[in-house]
């Protein structure tokens, strides 16, 4: 039997503009998802609770205080060597605005980031298998091919 992940993405609005989510964009030496653009996301820790991981992602991965909001949506996927199970979580800024690159996550850093009202941003990473994006997406009554 394959392990299994369980992962936590974050569809973070804009306070100045709620119709802003925040996108950030994937390394290129990212082993599965270079150079897409995509909601961050965290992998959940043994005996975390999903509305923890998300306050650990802002402070690890954007480098502020975030709050669950709302829950989005889940899927699965068979990544191989494991299977994933993600979930979009609607959270709240609390801290000051989110900085990629003060990250002191060891998981991915991202490269850049963007606030957008345009979700064809996530297209990309949907059409190459991101659950996150393609929860969001789904979310919203797009599709992504």
């Amino acid at each position: 039997m394959k392990p299994t992940k369980f992962a936590i993405a974050v569809a973070l609005y804009n306070p100045a503009n709620s119709k802003e989510v925040l996108a950030v964009k994937r390394p290129s030496d990212d082993d599965s998802l270079p150079n897409v653009w995509g909601l961050p996301a965290i992998v959940v820790k043994e005996g975390e609770m999903p509305e923890d991981a998300v306050k650990r992602l802002g402070v690890e991965k954007l480098s502020t205080k975030i709050k669950p909001d709302a829950y989005i949506g889940i899927m699965r996927a068979d990544r191989g060597e494991y299977e994933l199970i993600l979930m979009d979580i609607r959270a709240e800024l609390e801290g000051d605005e989110p900085s990629v690159q003060n990250a002191t996550t060891t998981g991915t850093k991202y490269v850049e980031q963007r606030w957008t009202d345009d979700l064809s941003i996530f297209k990309e990473a949907a059409t190459k298998g991101s659950l996150c994006s393609r929860i969001l997406l789904t979310s919203k009554g797009l599709t992504w091919d």
